[in-house]
């Protein structure tokens, strides 16, 4: 059609030309434009999924065997349809709870994650300084590469929590958690998930050995993955203060380490050598939420341990409103497992959770990027939950009920 009077045409002006262009390339993009450029979970685990080589994103992104029950445990905050309020002033959304009598920034703990300075040689130290600037807790496992009062010099200003699997040298145990809490760590959590090792079939296949090592077919991965291997090579050997003389694989430091005739009467002994407040995460069935509530745990965690240990193990999600229906007037519940954005925050805490457990999400910021990879990962989450709030009219963390959520 032949331009008429009405609509005349004419050449654009430079300065305008100018502003629609792209901006000038910049050949090599830093790793803080890349996080900074991550619009979500998923672009961050791209980015992680570059920088590391796959025997290390593989420990963090795979769970076991058939990897069904990490598998269900996301797929089961897809099924949630959020039910949204109209007509609400939401101009502001606070975030911020109460966990064990403490306030918090919002309804998230950083989750205990072993081996953890194998994604990045900052570790567990850059994960509790980025939870302290976040206002959130910190877990540091009994498998961390890290000492309790390593973390504590890193992050005075944090809440730090520490990890325990019970062994089967007891006084190890005890000598743990004298250790956690004369570095100032003042809650535990205790994980009963693990009488064995699961069967985590990505390191099986990639022969996984404690400290990784360069097999002939990871000699094209560290070609690939050169900042990976620089930061590995040139820091601190690998080393895990409770588990000297143990096999080098995985599943054989798992089966070394851990205590399968542990039972409920170990978890009445940790109770009484332990002063704070005492967690129990990796708890699956109704029944043992109660028993647990009996012995007076101050919380449970409701987790399949990230789909890591039993496959076709429960969804948490779809157990967690049994469980505060059964317990919550008498201990706190968390909930751990396929959380991957603020809105599923939202949609645990909708449901009865007080906060929840993340790990993968920010090993994955970890290994994209160290501090400022965990930092960016947090700023999603908050950024999340704040749009979701105020989307379900909702106006904070505090208004959200299970009328917010369905489970198509």
């Amino acid at each position: 059609m032949e331009p008429t009077a009405r609509d005349p045409r004419r050449l654009p002006r430079w300065r305008e030309l100018r502003a629609v262009l792209p901006p000038r390339p910049r050949p090599f993009p830093s790793a803080e434009r890349r996080l900074a450029a991550a619009a979500d979970l998923a672009d961050v685990r791209r980015l992680a999924w570059r920088r590391a080589p796959r025997v290390v994103f593989d420990y963090v992104d795979g769970a076991a065997e058939a990897e069904r029950s990490l598998a269900r445990s996301v797929a089961a905050f897809a099924r949630a349809e959020l039910r949204p309020r109209v007509l609400r002033d939401v101009s502001e959304a606070p975030t911020a709870v109460e966990v064990l009598g403490r306030r918090i920034s919002m309804p998230v703990v950083l989750a205990p994650t072993g081996f953890t300075r194998m994604m990045h040689r900052a570790g567990e130290r850059a994960v509790a300084r980025a939870a302290a600037r976040a206002g959130v807790p910190y877990t540091l496992s009994t498998m961390g590469t890290t000492t309790p009062e390593d973390v504590t010099a890193a992050a005075p200003d944090g809440w730090n929590w520490f990890q325990l699997y019970v062994v089967r040298d007891r006084e190890r145990s005890r000598e743990s958690l004298d250790r956690a809490r004369e570095a100032g760590m003042e809650v535990l959590v205790v994980t009963v998930d693990v009488p064995v090792a699961g069967a985590r079939l990505r390191d099986v296949r990639h022969g996984m050995t404690m400290p990784p090592v360069l097999r002939w077919r990871g000699v094209l991965q560290a070609l690939g993955r050169p900042a990976w291997w620089f930061d590995f090579l040139t820091s601190e050997p690998l080393r895990f203060a409770t588990v000297d003389g143990a096999p080098d694989d995985l599943a054989g430091i798992t089966n070394l380490m851990f205590d399968p005739t542990v039972t409920l009467r170990d978890l009445e002994w940790i109770r009484s050598v332990w002063p704070g407040p005492l967690l129990v995460k990796g708890v699956q069935r109704v029944d043992d939420a109660k028993d647990l509530a009996a012995v007076g745990v101050d919380g449970l965690v409701v987790s399949n341990h990230g789909g890591r240990q039993l496959d076709r193990a429960p969804t948490p999600l779809e157990l967690l409103p049994e469980v505060v229906a059964a317990v919550g007037d008498r201990t706190e519940v968390f909930l751990d497992g396929g959380v991957r954005s603020g809105a599923d925050i939202a949609i645990a805490v909708a449901l009865g959770a007080r906060a929840c457990f993340v790990g993968r999400a920010y090993l994955y910021g970890l290994m994209a990027g160290g501090e400022a990879g965990v930092d960016r990962v947090l700023a999603l989450l908050r950024a999340e939950l704040v749009r979701t709030l105020q989307l379900l009219g909702v106006g904070g963390v505090a208004g959200l009920d299970p009328d917010c959520v369905r489970l198509r």
